[in-house]
């Protein structure tokens, strides 16, 4: 494989909605599904994307590769969490024209006020995770129907008898009480990004009380909280990497003058990542369960891990001397890329049992590569 340089991407579609003008979804429009444009003919054109044979032979540079994994990843079929996580990467890549359609989607599938429902998959938690998507791109856009959108998706947030006596938000869908290593990337950070920062903390510390292992610095992955026990106790290793990733975005997202709990949360972050680097294998991956080798083997944790170092590296609450092992990590991500833009091996599609692709992998080999890109650029 090609030495992993960090080359220029072409965001061309960057300036593509300010170009063209803002599609606006108004009130009307929900209710009756039709979509209406306010163009602004006089404005430049955008220049067509040219991909070149994109299909065709190895990729032949990482921008190369990149590019055709966002090109998979956008024509996969998502669920709420896969939309959410993928409009994360994009938002981190600044693809903005994308991130605003992926928020319009999730309100044009808002029901109840959960954003991004399908057949009836409405976990507050998951849905929720393309909260921070939409806030930016009623900010991108300046239109309102984004923000109505997400103070209903926080309405819920708030309003739901779906927790325990703490006031912790249950993972999955009513009735299962059920908390899950996955929340820790699903509702923080979009509380965060909405400014209810005591709440994500809230929800973040229920969590690392039921899921947290002290002896392992890992996180089990489903606690049943009706019964008062696991129902899988296995340090799952994508559970852990939502984990390390979403306190990722919550250190960022909380404003200054709440240091001591960025402070707690580097902590937290810190010490999961080391709880995961102690069973990283010489290829860079790690076995599906974290410390179980007999489990099979994946690709999408090193990804997880290699954003999270990136970012706090980055940020200056990770020391430079975490580097190596993450580039030893990417290199091997990128290894699993094939020519088609499928993140080979990750921990698949769709009951997660296996070596597969999945949207999530996707999205953290752009976040994995935009977090690298953004280091260099420091």
């Amino acid at each position: 494989m090609e030495k992993l340089e960090n080359s220029g991407n072409n965001n061309s579609r960057r300036n593509f909605i300010k170009n063209t003008g803002v599609i606006s979804l108004g009130l009307a429009g929900l209710t009756s599904g039709a979509i209406y444009c306010q163009s602004n003919t006089s404005g430049p054109k955008p220049p067509a994307k040219k991909r070149g044979n994109l299909f065709s032979g190895k990729p032949s540079s990482l921008q190369d590769r990149i590019e055709r994994v966002l090109v998979a990843t956008i024509g996969m079929q998502r669920f709420n969490w896969e939309q959410g996580t993928v409009a994360q990467a994009l938002l981190e890549m600044g693809e903005y024209d994308l991130v605003v359609s992926f928020a319009r989607a999730a309100i044009m599938r808002q029901v109840e006020g959960r954003f991004s429902v399908i057949s009836g998959n409405m976990p507050i938690n998951d849905c929720s995770s393309i909260g921070e998507a939409v806030l930016f791109a009623g900010k991108f856009t300046g239109d309102p129907i984004f923000l109505k959108g997400a103070n209903e998706m926080l309405n819920v947030i708030k309003n739901t008898n779906h927790k325990n006596n703490e006031g912790i938000i249950y993972h999955t869908q009513e009735p299962t009480k059920f908390f899950m290593s996955d929340s820790f990337y699903m509702l923080p950070p979009f509380l965060a990004a909405a400014g209810e920062y005591d709440e994500a903390l809230k929800q973040i510390e229920g969590y690392r009380k039921y899921l947290y292992n002290e002896k392992e610095h890992l996180y089990s992955h489903i606690w049943d909280a009706p019964n008062k026990k696991f129902a899988r106790e296995d340090f799952w290793g994508i559970g852990n990497g939502w984990t390390a990733a979403g306190l990722t975005r919550v250190i960022k997202l909380l404003p200054g003058n709440r240091q001591e709990d960025k402070k707690r949360l580097i902590v937290y972050v810190k010490d999961v990542v080391d709880g995961c680097l102690k069973y990283l294998r010489e290829d860079g991956l790690f076995h599906n369960v974290i410390n179980k080798p007999d489990s099979f083997v994946e690709v999408n944790l090193s990804q997880m891990i290699s954003y999270t170092i990136f970012r706090g590296v980055a940020a200056g609450y990770f020391e430079s001397t975490y580097l190596e092992k993450a580039e030893k990590m990417r290199k091997a991500a990128n290894e699993h890329v094939d020519n088609l833009g499928y993140v080979q091996n990750v921990c698949g599609i769709p009951n997660f049992d296996r070596p597969y692709v999945a949207p999530e992998g996707q999205a953290f080999y752009l976040l994995m590569e935009t977090a690298s890109k953004d280091l260099v650029k420091k």
